[in-house]
């Protein structure tokens, strides 16, 4: 069941004719610092009103798109494994109507239920990961279904080769360790981005975006921040080498917690991302 008396600023088309749905899964019962990631999808959507639906560096306008924004899946704070049950049982639907998912979070976690839909219809699924943190965990305080885990849980489904990460700068020695010839790691940058995307061409590729992978100074309204980011703009270009050189088949963008942030600037920031990685999606 959806909650969705609220939209993202544009995204208004009827579900019947949309190819695009935007969810939001407000979950961040396993968020190891600063909590307040639930918040997120509710607060882009408040605050898109003060963004324009047009994008001058794509010529695109939201209202022009089949755009769909669902609302907030009703989940149950507390059991992590029925949160990620209801997430795959949402996406799951979507593209069963041959949807295109976009999944707001929440915490990194809510991922791995709309990974575990894609995997099902995609078994060649590959991941493209924008992060500061590796997430590749077994286990983090004894459990295994955390956000800084999400990543091996994915690799749990999809096995070696399958994940390319970039932007990392933060886990502990064992992640980095256990990720030589397991996933493919780009510490602090993009590098070998585009070869990469023009080598899994054909394959369906999931993009998952940790908006910590922007420098604190650029949105610090994220639980876990970490110096050394990228900036807006880099992120940006970056996203749109994905969205135009490959399969896409999913995207979901994670871990605003807008109440650490009252400016509400990390809330804008994230919202006129959204915007631009719908419109190079629908492009």
């Amino acid at each position: 069941m959806l909650n969705n008396n609220e939209k993202f600023i544009g995204c208004d088309k009827p579900y019947e004719e949309a190819d695009i749905v935007i969810v939001g899964a407000p979950f961040d019962s396993t968020t190891s610092f600063r909590p307040g990631a639930r918040f997120g999808p509710k607060a882009m959507r408040c605050l898109s009103e003060g963004l324009e639906t047009y994008s001058p560096g794509l010529h695109r306008d939201l209202t022009e798109e089949n755009i769909f924004d669902a609302g907030d899946i009703e989940l149950p704070i507390g059991d992590t494994e029925k949160t990620l049950r209801k997430i795959e049982d949402t996406i799951t639907k979507i593209i069963a109507d041959d949807k295109f998912p976009f999944l707001l979070g929440g915490e990194h976690l809510v991922s791995l239920g709309a990974v575990r839909a894609l995997a099902k219809k995609h078994p060649d699924l590959h991941i493209i990961h924008f992060d500061a943190h590796a997430d590749l965990r077994d286990e983090y305080l004894g459990v295994k279904l955390s956000h800084a885990s999400v990543m091996r849980r994915c690799w749990d489904l999809l096995g070696d080769g399958r994940i390319y990460q970039f932007g990392i700068r933060s886990g502990d020695r064992e992640e980095f360790e256990w990720s030589k010839g397991h996933t493919e790691l780009k510490l602090f940058n993009f590098q070998d981005l585009i070869e990469i995307v023009e080598n899994l061409r054909g394959y369906p590729i999931y993009l998952t975006i940790d908006l910590d992978i922007l420098d604190p100074s650029v949105l610090p309204g994220t639980g876990t921040p970490e110096a050394g980011g990228v900036g807006y703009v880099e992120l940006l270009r970056e996203v749109r080498e994905v969205t135009g050189r490959s399969n896409l088949v999913g995207c979901d963008m994670v871990e605003l917690a807008p109440a650490i942030d009252p400016s509400d600037m990390s809330t804008m920031v994230a919202g006129k991302l959204l915007r631009e990685i719908i419109l190079s999606i629908s492009r």
